[in-house]
């Protein structure tokens, strides 16, 4: 069971995902601190000096001046402003990962234009690979009809 599991862990997949998940947690990170301390700080600037992570609603009797007084004191709150910050956070990552794997498409896109026309076509009674416009195999000697397995 030791050996089974070494192998799925060195599998060049399970560390190309390993890697992606650190790197992908490293953006999101800096992707919450550009929302959180650069975009709504801004937005919150334009809009009247307004700072989204303190906008709640609170659910109890007692008034409270910030989002850190009702929490201290154990009051429930609808956190709307933190919500709107994760929202713009999750957007600006979608968008980024959007533009990212567009590029990634572009790039397969080219490297498949760039690819030579086959050569070879596969002889269908001996599966041996013979040049495209050959009209008996050279192996096996059978007669190929026209357009009788061209490649794809």
């Amino acid at each position: 069971m030791l050996k089974e599991f070494k192998e799925f862990a060195l599998k060049g997949n399970v560390m190309d995902l390993a890697v992606g998940v650190v790197i992908g947690t490293a953006f999101g990170k800096i992707v919450s601190s550009l929302v959180n301390d650069l975009i709504t700080p801004t937005i919150g600037l334009l809009l009247g000096k307004v700072d989204f992570s303190n906008l709640f609603i609170n659910l109890s009797d007692v008034p409270y001046k910030t989002l850190a007084d009702a929490k201290a004191a154990g009051a429930a709150t609808i956190n709307y402003g933190l919500f709107l910050n994760t929202v713009i956070d999750f957007l600006i990552i979608a968008f980024s990962i959007f533009l990212v794997i567009k590029q990634l498409n572009r790039f397969k896109k080219k490297q498949e234009e760039a690819k030579p026309p086959a050569s070879t076509k596969e002889c269908p009674h001996c599966i041996t690979q013979i040049p495209i416009k050959a009209t008996r195999c050279p192996n096996c000697t059978s007669i190929l009809q026209a357009g009788e397995h061209e490649p794809a």
